[in-house]
């Protein structure tokens, strides 16, 4: 029986949806630092499924949900504000529409945080969408936290 979560590039097979991400965690790692010869850190998923990854001034959550077997990349931009919601609600949306290449804002219900988000099946995933889905939501995060601060905060 074929293994669900394989590697494209190197053929390597995994048994669970979190060592396809891990194996490309670590790939990642090597490829910035190939690049650019810095050396970042993230560390491997923690028994929840769970690892963070900063890019200026955004921390990027990488989440495996493994019932779903879905990997959701997430970073909390601020609190929808108090003055003016709608207004920020209607621009989130805009911009959804307009400038989230692979990402699009949403809002946590559980406690009325903006945030950027990128959600994509496991099964299939190659390393060129998981590194483009970390590009997009780390980079779009990078750019707005600031921007709506400064606008709505």
């Amino acid at each position: 029986m074929a293994e669900k979560f394989t590697d494209s590039i190197s053929g390597e097979s995994f048994e669970t949806p979190n060592g396809l991400i891990d194996h490309y965690i670590s790939h990642f790692v090597m490829t910035i630092k190939k690049a650019t010869g810095a050396e970042i850190a993230i560390s491997p998923l923690d028994e929840d499924g769970f690892t963070s990854v900063k890019r200026g001034s955004a921390t990027v959550g990488i989440n495996v949900d493994i019932e779903g077997e879905t990997l959701i990349l997430i970073s909390k931009i601020m609190k929808l504000p108090e003055k003016n919601p709608l207004d920020c609600m209607k621009l989130l949306l805009e911009l959804n529409f307009t400038s989230m290449s692979g990402a699009a804002f949403a809002i946590d219900k559980k406690d009325s945080a903006i945030c950027i988000i990128s959600r994509r099946d496991v099964a299939n995933l190659d390393y060129a969408e998981f590194e483009d889905m970390l590009h997009s939501v780390a980079s779009l995060a990078d750019e707005w936290d600031d921007r709506l601060v400064e606008m709505f905060a």
